[in-house]
């Protein structure tokens, strides 16, 4: 095809032997479980200080706490003490939320953040409960049993459904299986988190008009059906006072938006709520006007709870069925807050970190009367406007915590329902996006299907079917992108030597007689046909539209990683197609494992090796060569035809 003085000129390609089968694999595996190379530092160190080096990486409490300072605990002390007093009154909220007792949200927000202070790889994260995940615990709990009718067993299940999601966050982490959690989509979580928020301030309706019975299904239809069917039961009172709240609490949110140095504003107005909302309850005997308590609570530390996991046949699935749910919402939530607040300080946070540390606060909160906790949004933003240096702040408010469980427990006793609704409320009309969404119509309209099928999908049936439907989406959209991967042809654009898509550059030109296109995927047995009747349709397009007689078909591999065998028999299918129509194939640029793949098949002796180009400068110029042999041969020939 080229003559001798080309192939010696032109770079060599390799053609080494394959690696073996071992070191494949661990390049394989290094790169899926450990991108980031987070060993890299332990290389040429001696045993101890592995050893060492080791205990600060699983256990990052290790790494800041030698060399923490008064002057990084000034930041944190104010940090702590500003989140634990809106650890307070969520802890309260959420529990009622989760049809929990009270007390339960504040264990929550006492023992799990101590252990993510000693594993927790952020420094930002202000761990407690959520909304969503405190939601769809009731939501499949209650399949099993009935909170009102035996709460004893409902907290058993509870307990057992944080324990599964504690072992199976434990075990990703362990595993470096961060890749599974990936396929919770930005879109997916924008619209399953506004769906939720929409549902829960719907059920919120139930304490601000002071409702006595309400429905257990968590779709909107159900939830509107019971507010209306219950209308007997709305108690004005009940209702001024939440409104009150609200307006007070959207107030302080407003405040913080317009000058973001008031943060505090915001952050103290739940606590506020409940100071108020308690001594007006206690000197007006609200609950004798409609207006329903919290009730008794007791003092003292988390009980053990280990006797109470519950793993019998016959309630065992609603706990894994929840406890599966709320560990991946749990992470995604939690993991993607702690990045982005790690990143407007140019930090990084090791996801599989967050993993362990999520995972093992929540399987020793099981053991602590602990339903299941994360990284909410509100308090760690709070924690990070309140300066916090390290994870401190959550033991400090961990500590608060132990002081109020201790000493002040009982005074939220008179908290009234609708302060609490009233703080739900407005935490939740945050998490309605519409600035995301829209963004998602006019950039994406496909994510922003995927957004609102899990809208739609949690408000109007489940959430549960909801979740389902928008990742199911979500991984039918990559299935695309790999069943029907992107292919161009490229053309040269003048005056610099550079090949590019002639879509994006028209003014890139084509080389007569030579057709280059670029494949943009890995070659699998998914789109092997798709790829195949795409080049010949390139092929039949350019001799159409062009009147080009194409001698050469240029196939740039450079953006495919892999090829299966599938795609390995279906490049010398192409071959054979294009033989038959007297056009020649060229490979160029085939990266490590596809060259591999190619030599372990013997295929690249049936290609040739002289038909594998490093470039496709190379490549051109070897064809414009034999097409200009070829012209002179045809020229010299035409005297003796005729």
């Amino acid at each position: 095809m080229t003559n001798t003085e080309t192939n010696e000129d032109r770079p060599a390609v390799n053609f080494a032997e394959p690696r073996s089968f071992r070191t494949v694999l661990n390049s394989k595996i290094k790169e899926t479980l450990f991108p980031d190379d987070p060993f890299r530092e332990f290389k040429n160190e001696p045993f101890s200080r592995r050893v060492t080096m080791g205990i600060k990486y699983f256990v990052p409490i290790f790494q800041w706490l030698p060399k923490y300072n008064l002057q990084l605990f000034k930041y944190d002390l104010l940090a702590g003490i500003t989140i634990a007093s809106l650890a307070i009154p969520q802890g309260i909220s959420y529990a009622k939320l989760a049809n929990l007792p009270p007390i339960i949200g504040l264990y929550s927000s006492f023992v799990p953040p101590l252990i993510y202070a000693v594993f927790g790889s952020s420094k930002h994260l202000a761990v407690g409960t959520v909304a969503a995940c405190s939601l769809i615990i009731a939501a499949t709990i209650e399949e099993a049993v009935n909170p009102q009718e035996n709460l004893q067993l409902y907290l058993s299940l509870v307990f057992t459904a944080t324990l599964i999601s504690g072992l199976i966050q434990t075990t990703l982490g362990i595993l470096r299986l961060g890749i599974i959690v990936d396929f919770l989509s930005h879109s997916t979580i924008t619209g399953f988190m506004g769906g939720t928020a929409m549902l829960i301030c719907l059920q919120q309706l139930k304490g601000m008009l002071g409702l006595q019975h309400f429905t257990t299904h968590t779709d909107m239809v159900s939830v509107l059906r019971a507010v209306f069917r219950n209308r007997n039961e709305w108690k004005w009172e009940s209702a001024v006072v939440g409104i009150i709240f609200l307006a007070f609490l959207q107030f302080s949110r407003y405040v913080k938006k317009k000058r973001p140095n008031l943060f505090w504003v915001s952050a103290i107005a739940p606590m506020v709520t409940v100071i108020v909302g308690g001594l007006f309850a206690y000197f007006a005997h609200a609950d004798k006007h409609g207006i329903p308590i919290v009730g008794h609570l007791d003092k003292g530390v988390n009980p053990s709870s280990i006797q109470k996991l519950n793993f019998d046949p016959k309630y065992i699935s609603a706990p894994i069925k929840a406890g599966i749910i709320t560990a991946f919402v749990a992470l995604a939530e939690g993991i993607s807050i702690a990045r982005s607040f790690a990143i407007m300080k140019n930090e990084q946070v090791d996801g599989n970190k967050e993993m362990i540390a999520f995972g093992l606060m929540n399987i020793i909160g099981s053991f602590t009367s602990c339903y299941l906790t994360t990284g909410p949004f509100s308090k760690t933003a709070v924690n990070f406007n309140s300066g916090c240096k390290t994870a401190m702040s959550n033991v400090v408010m961990s500590v608060c915590m132990l002081f109020t469980l201790l000493f002040l427990a009982p005074l939220f006793s008179h908290t009234p329902l609708v302060a609490l609704a009233a703080i739900i409320m407005s935490a939740m009309l945050g998490l309605i996006e519409y600035d995301k969404a829209y963004h998602l119509y006019k950039t994406d309209k496909f994510d922003f299907l995927i957004c609102m099928v899990a809208f739609f999908g949690v408000s109007f049936v489940s959430m549960n079917v909801g979740l389902t439907l928008s990742i199911g989406l979500a991984v039918v959209r990559a299935l695309l992108y790999i069943a029907r991967p992107a292919t161009c042809k490229l053309g040269n654009i003048p005056d610099t030597g550079m090949y590019r898509d002639v879509e994006q550059y028209p003014g890139a030109k084509g080389v007569p007689g030579i057709l280059i296109l670029q494949l943009g995927s890995p070659i699998y047995f998914a789109n092997c046909n798709y790829i195949r009747e795409r080049i010949l349709r390139w092929i039949r397009e350019d001799e159409d539209s062009k009147g080009n007689d194409i001698e050469y078909l240029l196939l740039d591999l450079g953006g495919i990683t892999s090829i299966d065998i599938t795609g390995v028999e279906t490049l010398l299918e192409i071959r054979r197609s294009l033989e038959a129509m007297g056009i020649k194939m060229i490979l160029i640029n085939p990266r490590v494992g596809v060259m591999e793949k190619l030599i372990v098949t013997k295929c690249i002796d049936v290609i040739g090796r002289d038909a594998v180009f490093l470039s496709i400068e190379d490549a051109i110029h070897s064809c414009q060569f034999s097409l200009r042999k070829s012209a002179v041969l045809t020229k010299i020939q035409e005297p003796e035809t005729v």
